[in-house]
């Protein structure tokens, strides 16, 4: 049996404010990630050991007391941002 796979397109109209907090949580996902790819490499350079997703996660945490505009977006998109990081790290070292 041949298995199909079905795809659903949908086009969305976000009215302004909607589309104000899909840009924040853009940016705000895109700062976290390079934020924390620059902290990674930083890490590695220096003591060659690994920044792990664990500790990404509880320095964003820290980072949210103090820039209170990371609040703003849904905290499941900043921890996606964090995996995305750590999942590009992984498939790099083992290729």
């Amino acid at each position: 049996m041949i298995a199909v796979k079905k795809a659903y397109k949908f086009r969305m109209y976000p009215n302004k404010k909607q589309q104000e907090l899909i840009n924040k949580t853009f940016g705000c996902c895109r700062f976290v990630y390079n934020k924390y790819l620059a902290k990674r490499i930083d890490v590695y350079k220096s003591d060659k050991e690994t920044f792990t997703y664990k500790q990404c996660s509880s320095d964003l945490t820290n980072l949210k007391k103090e820039l209170k505009w990371l609040k703003e977006p849904d905290k499941f998109s900043l921890q996606n941002a964090l995996k995305d990081l750590d999942n590009a790290y992984k498939k790099f070292f083992k290729e």
